[in-house]
């Protein structure tokens, strides 16, 4: 099984947990946005170590809370990349509509030539107003009652941008006209003569995966029909099984079959100790921080009630709640291993990425939580911890 890890990218937060502490009521300095990112460029390493195929990022901006301080994952992976052996940097995800098309191809073309292929590429739609607006687009959120305007707006510049992006990579010449974009621009002079086409400088060296997040009904018959991976998180069984089946249909009805839980990943969050009771006292301040933090943006709505019953867009669960359905995973070494084994065999799971980034957590306890689970939780599945080999790709210099 490809196992990978994912990280926020949160300062550290010791009184994470707090109810008395609203998540709007934070306010952190540079100081500890650059304690953050030491402290990412460590689990790197013990990542490397360990076996881990890639570590993902998180991309935001503006967020003087402290949850997600990263806002350039390119960046930042090809800083990793250098000091670490093997490890791939992935971005989970470049927010598309909040970046210049060319400018992100670009990028992370240059990122990829520089670390010799050791770039995945992910890519998603945004969430957070503060963020698109400052920026120059939108998107739709709990904070705009899920605006349909500013979702059809948001998801036309994406799947532009995206055209426009493996147009680029994959052409010597190209030209781009649609709603949003115009590459090159009409009667741009350049001389004597006016630019007809562009090329892109530079351009990967090897074809480039794709994945993105899939939840909306409309993302789930996008993604597989676009050839991109699809990476699924926060979601209750039934709505995860279906979700994945549906990719899968959907390739085949393209003549793209794929294999039992090929190109699709499933990110899980876990925090692991060697009794439950440990795990509880170590992991709930952290889940609650965690939930109290994002359940305005609705990303629990896929929970439900234990009478089966759907719950409100924006719930906040109580780590019961998680464990209950599985969804998030805090418990012992046993309990880690038999969610892992429901979710394995549910899916035919292949590749999986687990969040360890719980608010709070110190530097050693993230550190344990990826020794744990691979010396414990994976050989009592009788998995191994599978690493790609890298591409015959020497980096730059």
């Amino acid at each position: 099984m490809r196992v990978d890890t994912n990280f926020f990218g949160t300062v550290p937060m010791p009184d994470a947990g707090d109810p008395a502490v609203a998540p709007t009521a934070r306010r952190y300095g540079n100081d500890d946005v650059i304690a953050c990112y030491e402290n990412m460029l460590h689990w790197s390493q013990t990542a490397d170590a360990l076996g881990f195929d890639t570590v993902w990022l998180t991309e935001h901006h503006f967020q003087h809370e402290g949850y997600e301080v990263l806002p350039n994952l390119i960046m930042f992976g090809v800083h990793g990349a250098a000091r670490t052996k093997e490890l791939r940097f992935g971005q989970m995800f470049n927010v598309v509509p909040q970046w210049h098309p060319l400018r992100l191809a670009e990028d992370f073309a240059l990122a990829d030539l520089l670390t010799g292929g050791r770039m995945e590429f992910g890519v998603g739609r945004g969430t957070v107003p503060r963020e698109a607006w400052a920026l120059g687009t939108v998107v739709a959120s709990g904070d705009n009652e899920m605006s349909a305007e500013h979702d059809r707006i948001n998801r036309e510049v994406f799947e532009e941008a995206m055209e426009v992006i493996k147009l680029a990579w994959s052409q010597e010449r190209f030209d781009y006209r649609g709603k949003h974009f115009v590459f090159p621009p009409d009667d741009v002079p350049d001389r004597g003569t006016f630019v007809n086409d562009l090329t892109l400088i530079p351009k990967p060296r090897r074809p480039i995966d794709v994945y993105q997040p899939v939840t909306s009904p409309e993302t789930i018959e996008y993604v597989p029909r676009a050839g991109h991976k699809a990476v699924y998180w926060l979601q209750n069984a039934d709505s995860q099984k279906d979700k994945w089946d549906r990719y899968a249909a959907i390739r085949s009805e393209l003549g793209q079959p794929v294999g039992p839980g090929e190109d699709r990943c499933l990110v899980l969050n876990v925090h692991v100790a060697p009794t439950r009771e440990q795990a509880l006292v170590r992991g709930r301040p952290g889940h609650d921080e965690f939930c109290k933090f994002l359940s305005p943006y609705g990303r629990f709505s896929s929970y439900r009630f234990p009478d089966g019953s759907k719950v409100p867009f924006a719930f906040q669960p109580t780590l019961e709640d998680s464990m209950r359905l599985k969804i998030q995973v805090v418990g012992s070494i046993d309990d880690a291993v038999d969610a892992l084994g429901f979710w394995r065999d549910l899916l035919d799971l292949r590749h999986v990425c687990f969040f360890f980034d719980y608010p709070g957590l110190r530097r050693e306890d993230i550190d344990e939580q990826m020794h744990l689970m691979v010396e414990e939780v994976f050989p009592r599945l009788g998995e191994p911890v599978e690493r790609r080999p890298l591409p015959d790709l020497a980096p730059l210099g």
